[in-house]
């Protein structure tokens, strides 16, 4: 257990931010294998939220091109084109791709809460497994906050760590499945700033996640009487 030599018995002590990154960090370090399957849920996620996004914006830059061989590809693939006379989408095509494009959010809401409550439920046993240590420190002096800082940040670190590798396997995987599918009218047509954005948009998405995951958890560590978790026989 990490060594808290700034606490001094019988008082509270607010210690520095830096402090709680530090101990953050060795906690996770030293609880690596539950720290990689709390991290594998996110990685699923944004992988899946990436991968939607990418293809979206494949697809749309695709079909801005207006080129007919482009076109036919897109067709073969089942992809709605839908252009009336004036080279606009028709009302029918905006009604389908409309309806498709709320499956792929009720899709992704599913698998963004799947992710929140694997987070919650990784971050509830992380407390239970760790009654004596929460506890020790609270004897020694550490504040509520402390005790709430130190969770936020392992679940951030974590949570931004999870959706980095999220953000390219989801990208990857896309885009290799677009060449294969369109060739290289995929680089042609690269949506370069549609894909910095969703990749922003999905950095953002999955730290917080991980931040509104591990709220409870961090809730209740704090809120550990000391001498109930120092009796723990966990």
């Amino acid at each position: 257990m990490t060594t808290y030599s700034q606490l001094a018995g019988g008082r509270e002590i607010s210690l520095p931010f830096s402090k709680a990154i530090e101990i953050s960090i060795s906690n996770l370090r030293i609880r690596f294998g539950r720290s990689l399957i709390t991290t594998s849920g996110v990685i699923l996620a944004i992988a899946f939220l990436m991968s939607v996004w990418s293809n979206n914006a494949i697809i749309e830059s695709l079909r801005a091109a207006d080129s007919s061989e482009v076109n036919l590809l897109l067709q073969r693939k089942g992809i709605e084109i839908g252009l009336d006379a004036s080279g606009a989408v028709s009302a029918e095509a905006q009604a389908r791709m409309d309806e498709e494009a709320s499956k792929q959010l009720w899709l992704i809401s599913l698998s963004l809460l799947v992710c929140v409550v694997g987070i919650a439920n990784a971050m509830l046993m992380s407390v239970t497994e760790r009654f004596r240590e929460i506890g020790t420190m609270k004897c020694l002096g550490a504040l509520d906050s402390f005790i709430v800082k130190l969770f936020l940040l392992e679940s951030t670190f974590q949570g931004s760590a999870g959706t980095a590798v999220g953000i390219a396997i989801g990208f990857l995987l896309t885009l290799l499945l677009a060449l294969i599918d369109y060739g290289t009218h995929v680089f042609t047509y690269f949506p370069a700033a549609g894909l910095i954005r969703s990749a922003i948009a999905a950095m953002v998405v999955g730290t917080l996640l991980s931040l509104i995951g591990a709220m409870l958890p961090a809730w209740r560590a704090a809120k550990m009487e000391p001498v109930a978790a120092m009796r723990s026989d966990t």
